[in-house]
């Protein structure tokens, strides 16, 4: 109701009587006045006069409401610990796929190797369920899928030449904008969800990072719209979530990949491996030429080139 309400005051740059509101999205006066209320709260600046209601400006909160085709799935925490936690307790009770878990801000976001991933307000957090069907070898590629909808999100909604690093992150000139981190539950030979955490640096700042890290508000000297985003990343991933297996999400990887052809460093399970990143194989591993030429297979480690 409250995104139907918002669809109708944003269409008019006029005031909509309570009355013709409550027709348009078939609700009571009062049952609209309530709602009205309930979006105040939320920062939403409703002018109230003789002739009616009008939005006079909205906050950029990721609301379900603000996603009405999604909303049914779509779980929102104005603050949470880390998205992959409710999202696990969601996948095995049976959500479905596509199920969202979003977050204005984390306490306690996860990166790869159980590092911490600095989650302030004015970020992109949340976790997305997956349910392929693929063998568990494969589900290293979900974390590719994700990175190629992000990069390409990113370079179709502000024309930057986003890029991907193997295994799990976006670069933007060079430094990081967004981590994925994935979860994944199988049984013996089938995968029965993977969790797909996704954090991306949209109107925050990385200080003590500038190295290494950047956010797109820092890039593009301005901030983004954080819905608008958002909305182009889920349907840029439900594009390619049934189609793992894929050669097209590799194709568009290697095509956006900022690892091949370049020098590496592995740290893996238990040694580090040093070469040069060549290709990645069906399952997502990296290729890597060693120094004496043999051609060694990596499926996971933190790489640095």
């Amino acid at each position: 109701m409250k995104g139907r309400i918002l669809q109708v005051l944003r269409e008019r740059s006029n005031s909509v009587s309570g009355e013709e509101l409550g027709r348009q999205v078939g609700a009571s006066r009062a049952s609209v006045s309530q709602h009205i209320l309930a979006l105040r709260k939320h920062g939403y600046m409703i002018e109230s006069s003789c002739g009616g209601y009008r939005l006079v400006c909205s906050p950029d909160l990721l609301l379900p409401f603000e996603f009405p085709d999604m909303e049914h799935r779509i779980h929102y925490y104005p603050e949470i610990g880390s998205t992959m936690d409710p999202a696990r307790e969601l996948a095995r009770r049976g959500a479905e796929q596509g199920t969202i878990v979003v977050a204005e801000a984390q306490t306690h976001g996860r990166g790869r190797l159980s590092r911490e991933w600095l989650s302030p307000k004015g970020g992109i957090y949340f976790t997305v369920i997956l349910r392929p069907e693929v063998e568990p070898a494969y589900a290293p590629l979900a974390n590719l899928m994700a990175s190629v909808a992000v990069a390409v999100t990113i370079r179709r909604l502000y024309g930057l030449k986003a890029a991907v690093k193997w295994p799990n992150d976006v670069l933007v000139r060079g430094r990081k904008v967004c981590g994925i981190l994935a979860e994944m539950e199988s049984g013996t030979d089938a995968v029965k969800f993977i969790n797909v955490g996704i954090g991306i640096n949209a109107n925050t700042a990385v200080p003590g990072f500038s190295e290494t890290a950047t956010s797109l508000k820092e890039v593009l000297g301005r901030d983004i719209s954080r819905q608008k985003f958002l909305r182009a990343l889920i349907l840029e991933i439900e594009r390619r979530r049934n189609s793992l297996l894929d050669a097209d999400v590799l194709n568009e990887w290697r095509g956006l990949s900022s690892t091949l052809s370049n020098d590496v460093k592995i740290a893996a399970a238990d040694e580090v491996i040093v070469g040069r990143a060549v290709d990645i194989d069906d399952t997502g591993s990296l290729i890597v030429r060693e120094m004496d030429g043999s051609l060694r297979k990596v499926a996971a480690g933190d790489c640095s080139q």
